[in-house]
């Protein structure tokens, strides 16, 4: 498998040149040279496969030979040695539940599955990788997990002030070792600007490989294809729309790459909050990026989503194929909280805001559809949002032990301008 940019088809490189990379020289991202196939063989036993066994078959279509199969198959049982089970939460409405990895957000399986690729390409090699990531909460504390201590590679992690939870924020903070934060004074869009800003005009003199571990590396990417696979697996049924809390849009694409591999789903659904770039572009056929909104689920607050560049290379630069695939549809605050609340009392699910927002868009898609299953993403633990959780529900979440771990350690960040010289000086000083 080869990978091209989405700003030049002709532009091929390998899987790990693009992981290595993050970005395209041409400051594209990197997609797929072609849609995976798989074998009958492997449709037939879907129903009956485990979450490793789906990760293998899949991912290794995507990386092919440049990971050995016994190192591969050992990577993917690491990676995925969590379950992510399907939950029924109402008729006809199922929770795939993707919190249940060690930092309890869905971002989990991304991060380790990029970290255990990128650590066996460094270390075969014997050079230095430094990873740069702008992050809206969850996949800092992700990164900062699946990379901790991996030989040759460091992680500097740019997150906007105040506008992440307090269990976000010490995920994110409270590592050390080969973990750096910069607590940046501006929202997420300016961390991601930073980031952007690095990869286009910072000399790293050869000295070391400068990547990214943001949903715009593609071996993040990948892997978020594989628990489209295993729902359907554990619904046991070909039949159903599924619903994604969406941000940057790089976990809906990893279910459109699912897709385009022949997993039938009927349709897919991307719920935002208030930051409706992608439901305005499906309404108008114009995108036009906005600055971000800060809501209650902040890790959807992004106003202009990276991997929209993908998705509109996947239909071909026309909203309307788009839209035959996804509809999209925004919520407030207002109508999250109520949502959170009504599942609780009616139910006994305790929602996070961000599947509370997948609800409220799986619900709005079917409705008056009696038959067909919904399945929507719960992409954080609720305990991770406690504030919210409590004043919407009333009910205080059981926190897991590695979060009660966690809230107890030091905050170490280094405070930074939305500036991009300061981003320049710490990467010259440490580096160069």
């Amino acid at each position: 498998m080869q990978y091209i940019s989405t700003r030049d088809k002709n532009l091929k490189v390998t899987f790990e040149e693009a992981v290595k990379r993050g970005l395209a020289p041409n400051k594209g991202l990197f997609i797929p040279e072609n849609y995976i196939t798989l074998s009958d063989e492997f449709w037939a036993n879907l129903f009956d496969m485990t979450l490793p066994e789906i990760g293998y078959h899949v991912g290794k279509q995507y990386v092919g030979d440049e990971i050995p199969d016994e190192d591969f198959k050992k990577l993917c049982n690491e990676v995925l040695n969590f379950d992510i089970p399907l939950v029924r939460v109402k008729d006809r409405i199922y929770s795939l539940e993707l919190f249940h990895g060690p930092t309890c957000a869905f971002k989990d399986v991304g991060a380790r599955f990029m970290a255990r690729c990128l650590g066996y390409f460094s270390t075969k090699k014997n050079e230095k990788t430094v990873i740069l990531v702008a992050t809206s909460g969850d996949t800092g504390s992700a990164v900062a997990n699946g990379f901790l201590n991996v030989p040759g590679v460091d992680v500097i992690i740019l997150y906007p002030s105040g506008k992440v939870s307090e269990i976000q924020e010490k995920q994110l903070t409270t590592n050390g070792n080969n973990i750096t934060a910069l607590e940046v004074n501006g929202v997420f869009d300016d961390c991601q600007a930073l980031v952007k800003n690095a990869f286009a005009n910072f000399d790293t003199k050869g000295k070391f490989k400068l990547t990214s571990a943001n949903s715009i590396n593609i071996a993040r990417l990948i892997p978020q294809s594989f628990y489209y696979y295993y729902a359907v697996a554990q619904l046991k049924s070909y039949d159903s729309v599924i619903c994604v809390p969406s941000g940057n849009f790089g976990n809906i694409t990893g279910g459109i790459l699912a897709l385009k591999s022949g997993l039938p789903v009927k349709h897919f659904v991307a719920a935002t909050n208030a930051n409706d770039t992608i439901p305005q572009y499906l309404q108008k056929g114009v995108y036009t990026a906005k600055p971000s909104v800060q809501t209650i689920s902040n890790a959807m607050d992004v106003g202009d989503p990276s991997n929209f560049e993908r998705l509109n290379v996947i239909f071909e630069n026309d909203y309307k194929k788009f839209g035959e695939t996804i509809s999209s549809y925004s919520f407030t605050d207002d109508e999250t909280r109520k949502k959170m609340k009504e599942i609780y009392q009616k139910f006994g699910y305790t929602l996070d805001p961000h599947g509370a927002v997948g609800m409220l868009g799986i619900e709005k898609y079917l409705d008056g559809n009696d038959t067909t299953p919904g399945i929507f993403l719960e992409t954080a633990h609720p305990s991770k949002f406690l504030d919210v959780v409590e004043s919407a529900t009333e009910v205080t979440p059981n926190i897991p032990q590695s979060l009660k771990d966690c809230l107890n350690k030091k905050k170490e960040s280094i405070k930074i301008e939305n500036d991009y010289k300061q981003l320049e000086a710490i990467l010259t000083e440490r580096y160069l």
